[in-house]
């Protein structure tokens, strides 16, 4: 550890600080139960940076202090150095779950995708109820001409 680089410790700070801050809730936000029995659960877009740099620099004009005379002696230069880092947070979306159903309610409301997914499961459904129904009817027809059938060749008999 004592040959540690000065810009190691300041990487080594900004990556421990980075960590701390991420974590599950920060994306999958906390689930919150509305009175009906729904859950919403909100869902983020989470992005993190940071940098860090430093320099080592001698005294170009020497005023006679020992000390930067023995480290350069040595090898050794006084370090600056500085880290920074950033966080973004942006809402996506929001899961709805209740009513036997799963909803998820983009943000942007105007993304075409996002919708046409949302509304697929109904569309889905719907088109096979119609396909059930019309089925039922043509085979009540078929049954129906039938029975018309067996009715008028008793008649004529």
């Amino acid at each position: 550890m004592a040959d540690q680089h000065p810009i190691e410790g300041l990487m080594a700070t900004a990556m421990e600080s980075i960590r701390d801050m991420v974590d599950v809730n920060t994306i999958v936000g906390d689930a919150v139960q509305a009175p009906d029995g729904t859950v919403i659960i909100p869902i983020s877009k989470v992005a993190f940076g940071f940098a860090a740099g430093g320099g080592e620099f001698n005294s170009c004009c020497a005023s006679g202090d020992r000390r930067e005379e023995d480290d350069e002696s040595k090898g050794k230069f006084p370090f600056a150095g500085g880290s920074g880092g950033g966080v973004s947070i942006n809402p996506v979306a929001f899961m709805v779950v209740g009513q036997d159903q799963i909803k998820l309610l983009p943000v942007n409301i105007n993304s075409s995708l996002d919708r046409i997914l949302d509304v697929m499961p109904e569309l889905m459904r719907k088109a096979s109820d119609g396909i059930k129904k019309k089925v039922t009817v043509r085979k009540e027809r078929k049954q129906g001409d039938k029975a018309e059938d067996c009715e008028q060749e008793k008649e004529g008999d």
